[in-house]
């Protein structure tokens, strides 16, 4: 059940990058969490975009001249290994530089990624705690069903 919050100053993307963006990086958190990259794993992975007017994007106090972006990833605790964290903020920068058309020299100043853990359990939805057990079983239980052949009729 992770989240992604991505705030940059309005106009930096057109409506067809905001798409593509966040699919991409649904897919590179669910790939550094290990999920299946299934509807279900999917429809759980929540993004939250923030467009702000230009003007309230500010660095050393100013509004910034060229567009910055900040991705704010929420995650069960336990979701994500120091490794697994490295393979994220790699995984996401990259796209966003890839897709804002961000030299890879610039990336430090233009693209953050901070990840936050949430402590088991301390989320809910539903009307539930969610458990990060239950979690693990669901893709365990999701990526046999991906291995298991296909029978003939």
């Amino acid at each position: 059940m992770p989240m992604i919050d991505l705030t940059y100053p309005e106009g930096t993307l057109s409506g067809e990058d905001r798409e593509s963006l966040v699919d991409e990086l649904t897919t590179v958190l669910l790939r550094a969490e290990r999920a299946p990259d299934t509807e279900f794993f999917r429809s759980i992975t929540w993004s939250f975009v923030h467009e702000l007017p230009a003007g309230a994007v500010m660095s050393a106090g100013r509004p910034v001249e060229a567009p910055i972006f900040r991705v704010e990833v929420t995650t069960p605790e336990g979701a994500l290994s120091d490794r697994r964290r490295v393979e994220l903020v790699e995984g996401a920068s990259k796209a966003i530089c890839e897709i804002a058309d961000i030299p890879e020299e610039e990336a430090l100043q233009r693209v953050w990624v901070l990840c936050k853990e949430i402590a088991e359990g301390s989320w809910g939805a539903g009307g539930q705690v969610i458990q990060f057990q239950a979690l693990r079983e669901a893709a365990a239980a999701a990526r046999e069903e991906e291995a298991a052949p296909v029978s003939s009729p």
